[in-house]
């Protein structure tokens, strides 16, 4: 639950930044937490929604919304099983399977990531780099609940502050799989939309021109097309890579460009209406198929590419016979996920 709040700006305080000021006055309690409170459409100044940058004005009226006070979350480990495919003293790569949240929050207290890399590592042997809680312990960066694939971990503060800096910097190749809706007419093509809060359900993100909307940069090419049939529009099976890290992204844009990702159980706007048209999935095809980066001690180049798991390999087989082909991209992708293994951790996407 949330509560919305009111701060007059003093005169002393004309023209601070907004994110400086809502933290030097109490409003929230950092200013990388007053940040995200903007950037997610939570504070209001004289009305609107503006960027974390806004110089305020005397007299100014900001509101703001913060969350009660919930339970402290007490974080542990829990023998959940995970696909490790690299380990050092620094870092690991892992296939996180669907149904694993990354870290734990109000609605998921326990059974995340977090949790398995404390039971796998150590609580002691993880990077607490994230949140101000000791509730992020090893993570860099995440993948969706029901998105699968490749992501990074840490052990040591300076291998996550290291990684994290090469995601800001764009240093990190990421490429996800994914299967969308409807034919898509170019091979090759880049989304630069920004993404902010949904103005209609908070807890959605959608591209918008607002001032608290963040650049996100996805590029796609098509590997595989497939004919429509009697209750969809066709197929595209596309590769997609991340230039930016927003939530939710790349499920966002491709709902934007009017073909949702197909099971999409939230950005499915644009999409057929016949259940059938999901190919039986429960979740999202989307899945982390390769990701390359530095190592964040040796600075070795590091690559690693994933195969799909069971269910999104099963729903492409039951297209294999409305094939149009495979574009060079698709051959080049099919010859490297081939030659890579299987994650041999699914997962299941828990009953809502």
């Amino acid at each position: 639950m949330s509560r919305s709040l009111c701060h007059i700006v003093a005169t002393e305080d004309a023209g601070s930044r907004l994110d400086a000021l809502c933290a030097a006055r109490g409003l929230y309690a950092s200013r990388s937490a007053a940040a995200r409170a903007i950037e997610e459409g939570r504070v209001f100044v004289n009305g609107a929604t503006v960027s974390k940058k806004h110089a305020v004005a005397a007299g100014d009226t900001i509101v703001y919304e913060v969350d009660d006070e919930p339970e402290s979350v007490v974080v542990y480990g829990e023998p959940i099983d995970l696909d490790v495919r690299f380990e050092d003293e620094d870092m690991l790569v892992l296939s996180k399977q669907i149904g694993l949240v990354c870290h734990p929050s109000v609605d998921h207290a326990h059974g995340t990531l977090v949790n398995a890399l404390i039971w796998h590592c150590g609580e002691d042997n993880l990077c607490n780099v994230q949140g101000e809680e000791a509730d992020r312990l090893g993570i860099v960066h995440r993948l969706d609940r029901d998105t699968s694939g490749l992501m990074l971990a840490a052990k040591t503060d300076e291998a996550g502050r290291e990684l994290m800096a090469q995601i800001q910097d764009r240093a990190v190749d990421r490429h996800y799989i994914a299967l969308v809706h409807g034919i898509m007419a170019h091979d090759t093509g880049m989304i630069d939309a920004p993404i902010a809060r949904s103005a209609d359900e908070r807890c959605r993100m959608a591209v918008r021109d607002v001032p608290s909307a963040r650049e996100a940069i996805t590029t796609f090419r098509v590997l595989e097309r497939f004919e429509a049939g009697p209750k969809d529009d066709g197929y595209s099976l596309i590769e997609c890579k991340l230039f930016t890290g927003r939530t939710h992204q790349i499920r966002v844009h491709m709902q934007y460009t009017r073909h949702p990702i197909v099971g999409d159980p939230v950005y499915n706007a644009h999409g057929p209406r016949d259940a059938r048209a999901q190919l039986g999935l429960r979740r999202q095809f989307l899945h982390s198929y390769s990701i390359a980066f530095e190592h964040p001690t040796t600075g070795e180049p590091m690559a690693f590419a994933d195969n799909l798991p069971r269910d999104l390999q099963e729903a492409l087989d039951s297209l294999a016979a409305r094939s149009l082909g495979k574009t060079e991209a698709g051959r080049e992708v099919a010859e490297l996920m081939a030659t890579s293994p299987v994650p041999s951790v699914e997962g299941e996407v828990p009953d809502e």
